[in-house]
């Protein structure tokens, strides 16, 4: 299972309407720890195949749903379910947490 990339052309549809849980990691290329959550993600999108989406949505080119998000700071992991937000997390994690994070909301 491969990362979606988010955009504010696609949000709508493939996050707020998905059927599913979608894992939204808002980042910005030089955001240095946004890049040591790229490798997460992947392991995320893998680990919870059939259960969970990821996306990732760069906040600088995307600035609607970055907005809509009311993004402070960088990464920021959002959770959906049905459209509506269940968790948040801002700042980098190990992948422990990142467990810990999902399991919990999932």
């Amino acid at each position: 299972m491969s990362v979606a990339e988010l955009t504010d052309a696609n949000f709508q549809s493939e996050v707020l309407e998905s059927s599913g849980p979608v894992l939204v990691d808002v980042w910005a290329q030089w955001c240095g720890p946004c890049r040591l959550m790229a490798p997460l993600m992947d392991w995320a999108a893998t680990t919870y195949a059939g259960r969970l989406v990821v996306g990732k949505l760069e906040a600088d080119p995307n600035p609607a749903s970055r907005d809509r998000l009311q993004v402070q700071g960088l990464p920021t992991l959002v959770l959906f379910k049905a459209g509506a937000e269940v968790a948040r997390h801002e700042g980098a994690m190990a992948q422990a947490q990142l467990k810990a994070f999902l399991d919990a909301h999932l």
